[in-house]
């Protein structure tokens, strides 16, 4: 009996031993030394939180303190300037299943190889398309969008990821791009053109703004207020419903004309909010308020008992009229929702306005949206004219972790039913990566009787999208599952085996259902704004960046919560800097 005892406990710890510690094989169609990741440097080191208190880069003007969302970051620790080698060496692969006693020294680790990725990012995008909107990193050139300009020179991915290159501790690739930034990001330099109001206004104006409240670097401000009043024109329409394209020369203004009877676009005209209440905030000028102001007694005043309560994607500026009655949780529809409870959020839960339009929309939204599969998966289907369409877009997937957000916040009657929503739809988006053999998500994915969570050609594509791990770290910091981190992880094997472009950065994928995916050679601006910030923060700790106090706009750049708030976690908000081990 002894013996057989003996030999159950060394069976039991050999099979322990063999599940803690299997590896992940990591493989690469562009080189075999990409099946391990980025190495964890010794000689990453951050400046000691209990001993080092310094003032951020840049002056701090006794002048913002008038302001009610200046952070104070007099206290705000600062890391080590040139923090990680440039050398780019490789170590061994992080173990894929965590032994409990190992956890906290491996989600570090986990932390630190998305720090890498950022690093090898950026230095392609340096090395081959510096100044440039974006990187084609396996042409290795640089990569042009007239969504930013009719010319290649702004510089979108250099500000889109500034505000992660200091999150992450990468100050001297920080200060190269801070000094770019005020010496070439000028009117008298470059040519914009014809530019989309939506997304110089995220990327741009956000961006900016972030790096001014993280920094204190009035630099930044001053940048992000000229950049805004460009878009200023956009709004002279007799309802106030911005147009999408401006002229940044001129002023001149118009929308798509593939738009439903030249309208404008909710999900868009719904994304400025944020960004012009904090400008309004930190320069005095009530301009972008007054504008925000306009167009939200605008959109409330809206006949929508026609649509059941539901906000169809397409409103004509001039008249106030609805176009298409194409409603989405997805694309035309997005951030229009998410900014409804992040001004709420922002005002420090002071702007019932906001909160009220909030509800309103997203409680009609769930009665008349979301649908459940036969396998028991929890979507939001697209409605076209009162008629349902089961497929729900990888954009939609911020919607489980907004839902998480806003219920956490709102408290009853709406914090269980919505928290539940928001996990059921975080989990549905997982499945969708789950079922495609890359383990990446497609850009739409269906359900009916063949499909489930599953996307096929030509909706299978992979561009580097953020949104489902944005809800993985959202409900992360509001649940503390553990599964919310075991799913990020996978999308950062998946990353480093399907999308990793040796010597050069990150490229989408065509088809995510294939072996061995073609690559589309674009690295997206947002995959460093929004893709890996978040991945990085998912395994932080809950003080870098606290909910309570941060709040990201739709690229994932972070504003300061207004203060005062009764229950904020601490009296103002703070850039927290420090090795979180």
């Amino acid at each position: 009996m002894d013996w057989f005892r003996c030999v159950q406990s060394l069976l039991k710890i050999a099979a322990l031993i063999l599940f803690g510690y299997a590896i992940t094989a990591v493989s690469s169609e562009d080189s075999t030394s990409n099946s391990e990741f980025p190495s964890r440097n010794s000689d990453v080191s951050f400046v000691d939180k209990r001993t080092n208190y310094s003032r951020p880069p840049g002056d701090n003007p006794s002048s913002r303190k008038s302001f009610a969302r200046s952070a104070n970051l007099d206290s705000r620790i600062r890391p080590r300037r040139n923090a990680t080698t440039s050398s780019g060496a490789r170590g061994k692969v992080i173990p894929a299943v965590i032994p409990v006693e190992d956890a906290g020294a491996i989600i570090h680790q986990r932390r630190d190889t998305v720090r890498q990725m950022m690093k090898h990012a950026w230095d392609g995008y340096v090395k081959y398309a510096w100044g440039y909107h974006e990187l084609r990193p396996i042409s290795r050139h640089g990569h042009s969008s007239s969504l930013f300009g009719d010319f290649s020179n702004t510089g979108v991915t250099i500000v889109d990821s500034l505000d992660t290159l200091y999150i992450m501790g990468l100050m001297d690739e920080f200060q190269r791009a801070r000094d770019w930034i005020e010496h070439n990001l000028d009117f008298k330099k470059l040519t914009w053109g014809e530019v989309s109001v939506f997304e110089i206004n995220i990327r741009f104006v956000g961006g900016l703004l972030s790096c001014f409240a993280l920094t204190g670097d009035r630099m930044f401000r001053e940048k992000a207020l000229l950049i805004a009043e460009r878009l200023l024109p956009a709004f002279d329409t007799p309802t106030g419903i911005p147009l999408g394209i401006v002229n940044m020369e001129n002023g001149v203004s118009r929308n798509p004309s593939w738009a439903s009877e030249g309208s404008s676009i909710l999900s868009e005209l719904g994304t400025l909010s944020l960004e012009f209440n904090y400008l309004s905030d930190v320069t005095g000028k009530d301009v972008f308020r007054q504008k925000i102001q306009k167009l939200t007694g605008t959109i409330k005043r809206l006949d929508r008992h026609a649509d059941g309560g539901l906000y169809p994607n397409f409103i004509n500026p001039w008249t106030g009229d609805w176009g298409d009655r194409h409603v989405s949780m997805g694309a035309f529809g997005d951030s229009f929702y998410e900014y409804l409870l992040k001004s709420w959020l922002l005002s420090g839960r002071q702007d019932d306005e906001a909160r009220l339009m909030y509800i309103d929309a997203v409680e009609a939204a769930l009665a008349k949206l979301i649908q459940v599969s036969r396998e028991g998966f929890t979507y939001f289907a697209d409605s076209n004219s009162g008629r349902l369409e089961h497929k729900m877009q990888h954009l939609a997937c911020f919607s489980g972790g907004m839902l998480g957000l806003g219920g956490f916040y709102l408290g009853e009657p709406f914090k269980r039913r919505h928290m539940a929503m928001g996990k059921a739809i975080t989990r549905t988006c997982r499945e969708s990566y789950n079922r495609s053999t890359s383990q990446l998500g497609p850009e739409t994915f269906r359900f009916n009787e063949q499909l489930e969570a599953e996307g096929l050609e030509p909706e299978a594509a992979y561009l580097l999208r953020p949104e489902v791990v944005e809800s993985y770290f959202i409900m992360w910091r509001l649940t503390h599952d553990p599964i919310y981190r075991e799913w990020g992880w996978d999308v950062v094997l998946a990353l480093e085996r399907h999308c990793r472009v040796e010597g050069a950065g990150y490229s989408g994928l065509k088809n995510v259902n294939e072996e061995k995916p073609v690559k589309d050679d674009v690295q997206q601006s947002f995959f460093l704004a929004e893709t890996l910030k978040y991945l990085y923060l998912l395994f932080s700790d809950d003080d870098v960046l606290p909910l309570d106090q941060w709040v990201f706009n739709t690229e994932a750049h972070p504003l300061p919560v207004s203060l005062p708030i009764k229950d904020i976690s601490t009296p103002n908000p703070k850039f927290v800097f420090r090795d979180q081990k």
